[in-house]
Parts: structure tokens; C-alpha cells; sequence
């Protein structure tokens, strides 16, 4: 029967160890143990638990069998891949990651202690009966969730760890075809790079050329404030005022705030001194102002955002790196759903 070895692909960022699931029949044959406070987990002397489970999370050199269709199969992992997998999984911040049986994800559930056996004898593991090898990936789950604790561990319906991850089989691999990925993956990054640098453009770039009407109604509002010490506004609203009165640049986020302010131009109308409607108004461009914004959006819209999603399909024709297309797409995507209910 033909072995695997299991290797994490350092080319392949996804590659790994993505959770830590919960089985009743756990493929590395290692149980874990249920502990309370001082001992071994016993169901009848339970007593101040601390609801953690110990055991091993992955072996070095042991053959898991693998059925896949007709293919039968035996897969292992190095002591190098096991501790690469455990170092990995901490650095990505997977150690809430938690599922039932490979299937449901579960909450509360939190790796709190990790690390792999250099001395058989002295190791932790030691101290509760595991026999395990050298270079074993050890690890305590904490049990925050009081149904799992007591549906699952309590009942001995989950006896052991088991892994979810992406790894890849060892094989040789021809020169010339990691040369041409590694020369597709830095043009794929390029021109991931240049679209991050148009998000960052639509995002952060400036503008002044609003009308000259609305910075008057600005200056109006501002000037019938100070006269008259008026409570009308907030903070924000008077600060665009400012803003518009000294014809300073403002962000695409700005610019669809001012758009959003049409929903008060039921009140443009009320005079200063009989309500803040007609002053809040005019604080944020008046009617030229708004319709300023509101048409701005637009042409910023189709400019930019169109732009980047030509460049980001142009980039999924090339890419082999399907995931880092998917990211980049859905980069695009977010921000036209942000600010899609403003494109008037």
C-alpha cells in the first residue's frame, strides 16, 4: 500500500493547520485526557474543574490510513512538518479555531498550551500516561463552552484531537515548472500590487472643486453662529462647515457624508432664528453643496471603482494562485458595497 508524506508547501500561504476538531475516534490513536483541578478526570470526582484537555495534536512517523474512492493509502508527517504545523498554527492565530467531528464550528473551545515533546520521560505528557515519541505536538484545550463540556466531554463522547489543515504530498518536482510559478506568482503580485495602490487612491484621494456658492452658504452659517451663540449642530457638522468655508480638501468619505445630508432637505428652508434646520443646511454646502457631492460620487464610482475591477479580472485570466485573486476580487467588491447605496 502506497505512503504519504505530508509536507507544508512554503509557497502556499494556506498552507497548514486551519483547527482543531473534536472526534470520538481521533486517526493518530491518542486519546485525551479530561482534567480537573489537580488529577486525572475522573466522572465521579469532579471537583473546582478546570476543564482542560490534554493530549496529542499530531505525531511525527505515524501512519494514518486514507481512503480516497478506490484508492487506499497511508499518510505521516515528519517531526520537522509537526513542529512547522505548530509553530504555524499559533502564528496565524488559529487557536480558537474549534470544530465537532470535522463538521460543526464550535465557540469556546481554546488551544492554551502548546508544545512538542523533547524528553519522553520528563515531558508533561508524561506525567498523565501518554507514551508518546519525540517531536509529538502536545497541546491544552480550554473549555469555556458548557455544552460541549458536558454533552460531549463529560459523556465520553469525544476522546481525542484530531487536525484540519491543507498539506502537500512530497514530490520532486521538475526546476522549470517552479521557476515558471515562482515567475507567475511575482507577476501575479504585481499586479496585485498595483490594484492595492488604485484601492488606496479611491479611498484616500482629495478634493476642493466644489461650487463657490457652497462655501458662501459655509461661511453664512458660520458667521450666524458666532453672532448669536447658537447650540444648533454637532461637532462634525461645523467642522465641515469649516472645512467648505476655507475651500480646503476633502476625502471620498466626506464627500458621501455631504451626499447622505440630502435626507434633510425637508428643513433647508426653516429660518435661522426658528429652528437649526435652514443653518445645518447651509453648514454642509447648502443645495449646491449637496448636489455637488451627490454627483461626485458617481463620476468617482465608475472612474475608480470600474477601473479596479477591470484590473482585477485582467489579473484572474493570469493568476494561478486562485486565492489570491479571490481576495483580491473581494477586496474590490467590499468597497463597492460600502458605498454602493450612495451611488445615486
Amino acid at each position: 500500500m502506497r505512503i504519504v508524506e505530508l509536507i507544508i508547501d512554503e509557497l502556499d500561504e494556506n498552507s497548514g493547520i486551519d483547527a482543531i476538531s473534536l472526534v470520538e475516534n481521533p486517526a493518530i490513536e491518542e486519546n485525551f485526557l479530561a482534567l480537573s483541578k489537580n488529577k486525572e478526570y475522573k466522572f465521579a470526582e469532579v471537583d473546582a474543574e478546570k476543564r482542560l484537555l490534554l493530549g496529542a495534536i499530531l505525531v511525527p512517523n505515524k501512519p494514518i490510513y486514507r481512503k480516497e474512492g478506490d484508492e487506499e493509502y497511508y499518510i505521516y508527517f515528519t517531526k520537522d512538518t509537526v513542529r512547522k504545523a505548530a509553530e504555524l498554527y499559533l502564528s496565524k492565530g488559529n487557536q480558537n479555531n474549534s470544530t465537532y467531528e470535522h463538521f460543526e464550528k464550535i465557540r469556546g473551545v481554546s488551544l492554551v498550551e502548546s508544545w512538542i515533546v523533547e524528553d519522553t520521560k520528563k515531558d508533561k505528557s508524561a506525567l498523565y500516561g501518554m507514551d508518546l515519541p519525540l517531536g509529538s505536538w502536545v497541546g491544552s484545550l480550554k473549555v469555556y463552552n458548557d455544552d460541549i463540556w458536558n454533552e460531549y466531554v463529560k459523556t465520553g463522547v469525544v476522546k481525542g484531537f484530531s487536525i484540519e489543515g491543507y498539506f502537500s504530498d512530497k514530490a520532486e518536482r521538475p526546476k522549470e515548472q517552479i521557476k515558471d510559478e515562482l515567475s507567475k506568482e511575482i507577476e501575479a503580485g504585481k499586479k496585485l500590487l498595483k490594484i492595492k495602490e488604485n484601492l488606496v487612491r479611491y479611498t484616500f484621494e482629495t478634493y476642493n472643486d466644489y461650487p463657490a456658492s457652497a462655501s458662501n452658504n459655509a461661511k453664512r452659517a458660520i458667521k450666524y453662529k458666532e453672532e448669536n451663540n447658537i447650540k444648533c449642530g454637532t461637532r462634525v457638522g461645523w467642522t465641515r462647515a469649516r472645512q467648505l468655508a476655507e475651500k480646503k480638501n476633502i476625502s471620498r468619505d466626506t464627500i458621501a457624508r455631504m451626499a447622505s445630508f440630502k435626507r434633510h432637505q425637508q428643513n433647508k428652508d426653516v429660518p435661522y432664528d426658528e429652528g437649526c434646520g435652514g443653518i445645518m443646511w447651509d453648514a454642509w454646502g447648502g443645495a449646491t453643496g449637496i448636489n455637488w457631492a451627490i454627483d461626485k460620487l458617481k463620476t468617482l464610482k465608475w472612474n475608480y471603482l470600474i477601473l479596479d475591477v477591470i484590473a482585477a479580472l485582467e489579473m484572474a485570466k493570469e493568476v494561478v494562485y486562485a486565492k489570491m485573486v479571490e481576495r483580491t476580487l473581494e477586496s474590490v467588491v467590499m468597497v463597492h458595497i460600502k458605498h454602493k447605496e450612495l451611488a445615486l
